[in-house]
């Protein structure tokens, strides 16, 4: 695929005479506090890796990993102490090693996703599975429980697809304070099942071996439909279409069912996936859509709002999301093209010094997109309803869901059951959807209740699990008891290869146990609590603690021309 030229994303970590400062790919965290450390190193061989772990070890500091991308959402990378420690693996991404006999490939931790699914492909093998966005690291990628969309085979989650990992932990003086344990699959299963999904709370990960297959190639078509029966057929969708998924936009009653199939080598055919959400745009554009999108918020233009959805939806159905027939243009389906080619996009992310006013939507230096994500993992039996749910959220006034339409609306994915201990116990489905943040964190959202509703539905009503890379802090309340007795075995394994704690943090802790904190005045607007007062919402501009509408139990904050007591 040819690269876009544009400004290349910013460093996640900038270091000065002060330490070092951590920031998300999106400029700021959930909680928008400052995450600073000490100093960083960046080794580039397991050697360093080691060495990097032993001193923290010796010195009894704290100690986190930082990738070359950071785009999870959580504050996993930041750690607690003026005088932590953060080991980036940006540098650490030499290696690459395909074994055609084991169908295996093994790779640094730091190597990007779009170089790993390269290297493979043009050795003649295809990586069965992988996120939508490639601007992860290998290592941060099954960190956190990153996946695409399949019930076949090994599934849609890429650390299913892991038969192997290496592990930089903690030793003793003996063993010179650091040592490397080297995890297979079918022999250390136990282990294996708790780092697979770490958090980087277990240690540094050294290697990731994949499984890998025979290269094939992928079909797709988009069909844009009525949603009606949407909960009858989502479910035979995901069983016949080996990749498919579902975007639902509810607020123009319309689901898009991708049919998803891999096709044989030799079927002609070169396209490419380049998703439209994750090209460059140029920042001018970036800039005036954020402008509007404010201009809509301020002032409380629902109409506005769906104008834009139905703008969006249509040029997406006109440019095929970004499909390209034989990677330049999209001129109809099905868009056949080789797996590494199809299976996950991120121009956006690809520099060259010849043009400098484009780059990534979301690029915080240039006030475009600030959004926040809710993904939500459910067993396959409590879906059905939770659409039905929403179903009737939207007939009350479908208007009030064109703010989440206007980017993706929701997007249904479908991965199988994982042994992983923090990964998805059974067959499940994954919804995806964004929607406006504000710059200011005391600033209410235009119809905020329908979303804060909706991410409750999931996280209570239905008892969906959160992604780790994902949601803000409300989303992971009380899902220490979503995953039962798999969470005891993860903490025993890591109180077994941390035991002085040395990779954890009041973040990542926070959000691992699903710690609520006090609340306080306009908690509610960035999603760090769940109101119960009307102070935890924005009174003095109209936004009060209300009851839901369809889920009654929810407690959000909705606008109110006159105030009335909570029900």
């Amino acid at each position: 695929m040819d690269r876009p030229y544009h400004v290349p994303p910013q460093p996640a970590v900038r270091c000065d005479q002060t330490g070092c400062t951590v920031s998300s790919a999106y400029g700021t965290w959930p909680d928008r506090k400052t995450c600073k450390a000490a100093n960083i190193t960046y080794p580039t061989t397991e050697e360093e890796l080691c060495k990097a772990v032993a001193y923290a070890s010796e010195h009894n500091l704290k100690v986190k990993t930082v990738t070359k991308f950071s785009h999870t959402i959580p504050k996993l990378a930041c750690p607690s102490g003026s005088d932590a420690r953060l080991i980036s693996t940006s540098k650490y991404n030499s290696v690459i090693e395909i074994e055609p006999d084991r169908l295996t490939v093994t790779a640094d931790s730091g190597v990007s996703l779009r170089e790993l699914i390269d290297k493979v492909e043009a050795a003649g093998f295809s990586i069965g599975t992988s996120p939508y966005w490639e601007g992860v690291s290998i290592g941060g990628l099954i960190s956190t429980g990153s996946h695409g969309s399949s019930w076949s085979g090994r599934g849609g989650s890429v650390h299913d697809h892991v038969v192997g990992i290496s592990l930089v932990v903690p030793a003793n003086s003996s063993e010179r304070y650091a040592k490397v344990i080297r995890l297979e699959e079918g022999r250390d299963d136990k282990l294996l099942n708790a780092v697979k999904v770490s958090l980087g709370v277990l240690g540094v990960i050294s290697k990731v071996k994949l499984s890998i297959e025979k290269a094939f190639k992928r079909s797709i078509t988009y069909n844009f439909t009525s949603d009606v029966a949407l909960e009858d057929i989502f479910m035979d969708h995901g069983k016949k279409f080996e990749f498919g998924d579902i975007t639902w936009y509810p607020s123009r009653k319309t689901a898009v069912y991708r049919y998803d199939v891999r096709s044989p080598v030799n079927v002609s055919g070169n396209g490419v996936n380049d998703f439209i959400g994750f090209q460059s745009n140029p920042i001018l554009i970036s800039k005036g859509v954020r402008a509007l999108e404010k201009s809509l918020e301020a002032s409380k233009s629902e109409s506005g709002k769906c104008m834009t959805a139905d703008t969006t939806l249509a040029y997406k159905k006109l440019t095929g999301n970004g499909l390209k027939n034989n990677g330049l243009l999209f001129t109809g389906y099905p868009v056949i093209g080789n797996q590494g080619k199809i299976q996950t996009s991120g121009s956006c992310l690809y520099s060259s010094s010849l043009r400098i006013d484009v780059s990534c939507s979301w690029d915080p230096r240039y006030n475009g997109l600030f959004f926040y994500e809710t993904t939500a993992i459910f067993p396959l039996p409590r879906f059905r309803d939770f659409i039905l749910d929403v179903k009737k959220l939207r007939d009350m006034k479908p208007e009030r869901l064109c703010g989440i339409d206007i980017y993706n609306g929701i997007l249904i994915r479908f991965i199988k059951g994982s042994k992983a201990y923090l990964g998805q116990g059974e067959d499940s489905v994954v919804i995806d959807f964004n929607y406006y943040r504000a710059d200011d964190v005391l600033t209410p959202r235009l119809n905020q209740d329908v979303m804060e509703e909706m991410e409750q539905m999931a996280f209570s009503k239905y008892g969906a699990k959160p992604h780790w890379g994902k949601n803000r802090k409300v989303g992971f309340f009380g899902v220490k008891q979503k995953y039962g007795p798999n969470f005891d075995k993860f903490l025993e394994v890591k109180n077994k290869l941390d035991p002085k704690m040395m990779f954890s943090s009041e973040w990542s802790d926070e959000i691992l146990f699903g710690r609520e904190g006090l609340k306080y005045d306009g908690c509610a607007l960035e999603g760090n609590c769940v109101c119960s007062e009307d102070r935890h919402c924005s009174p003095s501009n109209g936004y009060f603690c209300r009851q839901g509408l369809v889920y009654t139990q929810a407690r959000v904050c909705r606008f109110s021309s006159a105030k009335v007591s909570m029900a």
